[in-house]
């Protein structure tokens, strides 16, 4: 991303992101030090990260002396906030950054790069699962990030339901989507949960759909091709969900804070698509024996050039801000995060998978939940452009689903030239 786009950008975004923690500095007694660290939100709410992360944080305090202020980010406020942060030079020291990201942030030059020499003081490149290190920044630089968790999206259905509509399995096909949806709503009930205004969302269904479809948001000279036929028929696809088939509360097209998860504990829908939700469920005590889960499905009758993709490959990166006045510490707090016992502990905790080595066998990650997302990220998950503009696309393509989600909502039609109208629009908008 160049600057002069990042500018445009921020300039959009700077009002609203309030930068309402700085980065650390020594304190005054006894040069004890404080990072800030900026959080994803991994599970049910913003206070049950807080609950989770805390005793790991007072843990870190303990054996070193650092403190650390946390503040959970709604991902629908996480991008425009990382990159007011970088464009300023004020934030916090560390940071979580969905691995998406990564390439666009490193763009900016805000960011500590892990060169083989800073990657030792975190334990060191070996230590790390290749692919999810690859994804931690440009190709052919040193990763602006290390990986935290690993996830894939996968299928949640409830089991009761899908026994009382005489549904036997879980779909397979959109087009089976579709039907077990048809069933499953009504009497307050919906079949399919989606998050309308997260433009993050969106964006990375947007990638699985257009995969599935033989599409690409991108040539392979990194200049945006949004408005294929392709992706068009992909976008459609998604949003058809509520607006052809039905299946979606149209209220859904305001959710952005995790409303549908909610939804689906709280039994007012019947199928969540979702990156490993399992600790979301059980925080709202949903039983781990209530619902399935199972990969996502593909088009019954893919057209020519299409991928059996299902997922991105997602997950969560920690970075640090060049702006930290504490960067040895925060290398410190970075390699706590990523050792073994933490891994073992956060991605138990969350339901997602550790990226590095060394636990990646461990028995705590032998659930249903992480053995379809183990199958999903080794075998039909693909990385999302790994393009310095890869955020601008999450952001602008997001926010014209969001949009398409708000026409469906309020029952105005959603039609190929309608969506073409917006991905045009999105695509002179990186331009």
């Amino acid at each position: 991303m160049s600057r002069r786009h990042l500018a445009i950008l921020t300039a959009a975004v700077l009002a609203a992101a309030s930068l309402t923690a700085c980065g650390g500095d020594d304190s005054s007694s006894g040069g004890a030090k404080t990072l800030t660290y900026w959080a994803s939100n991994q599970g049910a709410s913003l206070e049950a990260d807080k609950q989770i992360l805390q005793p790991e944080l007072d843990k870190f305090e303990q054996q070193t002396g650092i403190k650390v202020n946390v503040e959970v980010v709604p991902w629908s406020d996480l991008l425009n906030r990382l990159l007011a942060a970088a464009t300023s030079g004020q934030g916090p020291d560390v940071v979580n950054i969905g691995n998406t990201w990564s390439a666009s942030l490193q763009a900016t030059g805000a960011l500590v790069e892990f060169d083989d020499a800073t990657l030792a003081k975190v334990g060191g490149k070996d230590r790390f699962v290749p692919a999810a290190l690859a994804a931690a920044g440009a190709p052919g630089k040193p990763p602006a990030a290390v990986p935290l968790y690993s996830l894939a999206y996968a299928l949640y259905y409830n089991k009761k339901a899908f026994a009382d509509a005489g549904i036997t399995s879980p779909p397979t096909t959109w087009e089976q989507v579709a039907e077990a949806g048809r069933k499953l709503t009504g009497g307050g009930r919906w079949g399919l949960a989606v998050e309308g205004a997260n433009p993050s969302e969106n964006a990375h269904h947007a990638f699985t759909f257009s995969q599935q479809y033989g599409g690409e948001w991108f040539d392979s000279a990194g200049k945006p091709t949004f408005d294929t036929p392709q992706n068009v028929a992909a976008v459609k696809r998604y949003v058809d969900l509520m607006a052809a088939d039905k299946i979606v509360n149209p209220s859904n097209a305001e959710y952005a804070q995790n409303q549908s998860v909610s939804d689906f504990a709280n039994g007012k829908a019947a199928m969540l698509l979702w990156q490993a939700a399992g600790s979301n469920l059980k925080s709202q005590n949903m039983a781990a024996d209530a619902y399935g889960i199972a990969p996502v499905p593909f088009l019954a009758a893919p057209p020519a050039g299409g991928k059996k993709v299902n997922s991105m490959v997602a997950g969560i990166n920690m970075a640090v801000f060049k702006h930290t006045k504490n960067r040895d510490a925060a290398l410190e707090f970075v390699k706590f995060m990523t050792s073994d016992a933490e891994q073992v502990t956060l991605n138990k905790t969350y339901g997602s998978l550790p990226p590095v080595k060394t636990v990646a066998g461990d028995p705590a990650f032998a659930a249903p939940e992480q053995k379809v997302l183990q199958e999903t990220l080794a075998s039909t998950a693909a990385p999302l452009p790994q393009v310095p503009e890869e955020s601008t696309f999450e952001t602008l393509v997001g926010t014209a689903i969001k949009e398409l989600f708000a026409d469906a909502a309020s029952g105005k039609p959603v039609t190929e030239d309608s969506v073409r109208q917006k991905l045009t629009q999105a695509q002179q908008q990186m331009r």
